[in-house]
């Protein structure tokens, strides 16, 4: 299926690794030119090498920086002619107890997880309305319906977003002009954080790596990880000619992990 995005321009936040780095490999390979950002000069060159391999008629470009700065947003802007495709995304805020988390630390939480992506969303939005196309994609959590207690710095600032989101897609000036913002809400995938997040079961609980792994896949009803491709390969969709019809949705790719109707 061609997804009719080849020549567009797409900015895809931490696109560096992970699952921001799948929508970018996703991209390219549709044709799209991606500028990726990344805090890690090395990591993220390597990572325009490797996407450039991938589809040698599509540009590819690094945007060196904090994404959640005002400095790492406008370098990422910046760097490309125009931005028709956003996907934004950063790293989840680390898990606690409530009770230690202070004024600061959850506006380091609303910063990278709510404002920084508003921001974004903010300086891109009026280009899709006059040029009539448009995707915003926020790479958010299944925390967001499933919410979970040491993981309330995540909850708080992600469900802010979603909100967000849910009225603004809504606007019919932005969605009748082809312009639409959906949000992708990952369970557990084969990435260094989920790996991560594996080994904090091990440190809270007790367990062996072996022990957490079969606790976490148990959990799980398709028994196992979601690999990045199938991650990026949902991202370039929702980015498609396609979707101009589907706004302001929550789209779980978790493997069947949330129990609920709705």
């Amino acid at each position: 299926m061609d997804l009719g995005i080849a020549g567009r321009w797409a900015l895809v936040c931490a696109g560096s690794r992970g699952l921001g780095k799948a929508c970018a490999k996703a991209l390219v390979q549709e044709g799209a030119n991606v500028v990726v950002t990344g805090r890690d000069k090395t990591t993220l060159a390597a990572t325009v090498q490797e996407l450039e391999a991938l589809n040698p008629k599509a540009t590819v470009i690094g945007a060196p920086g904090d994404i959640t700065t005002e400095a790492g947003q406008k370098n990422a802007l910046a760097a490309a002619p125009v931005i028709d495709i956003l996907v934004t995304n950063a790293g989840g805020p680390p898990p606690g107890n409530f009770r230690d988390w202070t004024h600061e630390t959850w506006q380091d939480a609303l910063n990278a997880n709510m404002l920084t992506p508003i921001a974004l969303i903010q300086a891109t939005i009026d280009g899709m309305i006059s040029r009539k196309f448009g995707r915003i994609i926020n790479i958010t959590s299944l925390a967001v319906k499933a919410p979970i207690a040491i993981l309330g710095l995540s909850n708080g600032a992600r469900a802010g977003l979603t909100g967000f989101v849910a009225g603004l897609s809504r606007d019919p000036e932005i969605v009748a002009n082809n312009v639409t913002l959906n949000n992708i809400l990952p369970g557990w995938f084969g990435t260094d954080r989920g790996q991560q997040a594996l080994e904090s079961l091990v440190t809270k609980h007790g367990l062996t790596l072996d022990q957490a792994l079969v606790q976490r896949l148990q959990a799980i009803p398709a028994g196992r990880f979601g690999m990045p491709e199938e991650f990026g390969a949902t991202c370039a969709f929702l980015c498609s000619r396609f979707t101009g019809y589907l706004t302001g949705q929550n789209i779980l790719l978790d493997g069947g992990e949330f129990r609920g109707t709705l």
